[in-house]
């Protein structure tokens, strides 16, 4: 049934039951569009195979959010600061920022004791920065959260394993309260509260760390990580008499975590969008041996790694595995060029895109004095064999 076949039953329903007739029409379509999002993303994933996971009907108790999928129902005031809503009158907002382009839709939802308000403006113009003529590689991990391929390495802050005491206590907290009091539901609210102390701890250094990124460089490379496929439970081993062999599920665990706390796919996808706005070019490229192939000479084996230290075993050459796999990556310059100027990113400059059709790297990746022209990883494997499938 689709989003606009549900839609013609609102008139019907509304005559019925009062509750959704005092709602609104604009209420009652945005949560509509919401149910028909999430049942479209279940049958996509249906499709491609993934765990499906059945949208959840929430009660009334537990529905946390109003929106207003077009302008019918509420108003905002800019001057007056006071967005006019259906059923409810002026609210006293405070508006952090000022509105960028066409107000389009609404959505108001409660975090604890707290409102917030969310306005998505449509027509918003694009802010390009000036151009740096710079370009770098960001190689993602759970030690280090960020390796550069000019040799920066930022530490990763971990805000889930330093709130997860205060977490683990409100948790215990809420088991000890009976089901349904008022007790229980204040317990509940400070675990809610610990939760989002780590978002929101974690969401400010993200969005501190990309605005950064896009500030300092052109062009911005990274590794197209399957992130699902990495966070997956380790397989387990049946040892024919009934029990199973170890696994390692329980460091395989330690490590989905610490990617997960890392938010990994919520940094990429900050990255995007603040530089399709600042006229900047985001490219991925496959993760296919770059944390295996020595950035000096391109021999690629799996002894090159130890670890956080990458010690090619053909030339000597060391160098830190993250930063050495940030360069590898940041190698698929003529590719990345070419995809590039054929993007959207109109303000991209043209003196850094003859650099990387030409063949030159970055800092840190061309080669010195009396060293030769470090060979790119595929041309490594082509010379050297296919070495080994993993990243």
């Amino acid at each position: 049934m689709s989003y606009e076949a549900q839609c013609r039953t609102l008139t019907a329903l509304r005559a019925a039951d009062p509750v959704v007739r005092a709602a609104g029409v604009g209420v009652s379509r945005g949560t509509l569009a919401r149910l028909d999002r999430a049942f479209e993303a279940f049958f996509r994933r249906c499709q491609e195979g993934e765990e499906p996971g059945y949208p959840r009907f929430k009660s009334q108790r537990r529905f946390a959010s109003l929106q207003w999928e077009d302008r019918d129902g509420w108003r905002l005031d800019t001057a007056a600061r006071r967005l006019h809503v259906h059923a409810v009158g002026g609210i006293k907002v405070r508006l952090h920022r000022p509105l960028r382009g066409t107000p389009k839709a609404v959505t108001i939802k409660r975090e604890g004791r707290r409102w917030w308000v969310s306005i998505r403006c449509v027509d918003v113009p694009a802010e390009p920065l000036p151009p740096t003529g710079r370009e770098v590689d960001i190689d993602l991990g759970v030690r280090v959260l960020v390796a550069t391929s000019d040799g920066q390495l930022l530490a990763n802050p971990r805000h889930g394993a330093r709130g997860a005491g205060r977490l683990a206590a409100a948790q215990r907290n809420v088991a000890s309260k009976q089901k349904g009091s008022k007790r229980r539901w204040r317990a509940g609210e400070r675990v809610g509260a610990a939760h989002r102390y780590i978002r929101n701890c974690r969401m400010n250094a993200l969005h501190q760390l990309s605005r950064q990124l896009v500030n300092d460089y052109d062009l911005l490379v990274h590794e197209d990580l399957r992130i699902p496929n990495l966070v997956r439970r380790a397989k387990p081993r049946p040892d024919g008499k009934g029990g199973h062999e170890p696994n390692g599920a329980a460091a395989k665990t330690a490590l989905n975590r610490s990617i997960r706390d890392a938010g990994w796919g919520t940094l990429l996808a900050m990255i995007t969008y603040k530089a399709e706005g600042a006229g900047r070019c985001v490219i991925a490229i496959e993760p296919h041996n770059t944390s295996r192939t020595c950035a000096h000479c391109g021999h690629t084996s799996a002894g090159n790694r130890h670890d956080a230290q990458f010690r090619c075993q053909a030339c000597g050459h060391q160098d830190h595995a993250d930063i050495n796999a940030a360069i590898n990556i940041l190698r698929e310059g003529p590719a990345a060029a070419t995809r590039c100027v054929g993007s959207n990113q109109t303000h991209y400059p043209q003196p850094l895109l003859r650099r990387l059709s030409s063949g030159r790297s970055g800092p840190g990746g061309s080669a010195g004095p009396g060293r030769p022209a470090p060979r790119s990883p595929a041309a490594a494997r082509r010379g050297r064999g296919a070495g080994s499938a993993a990243g």
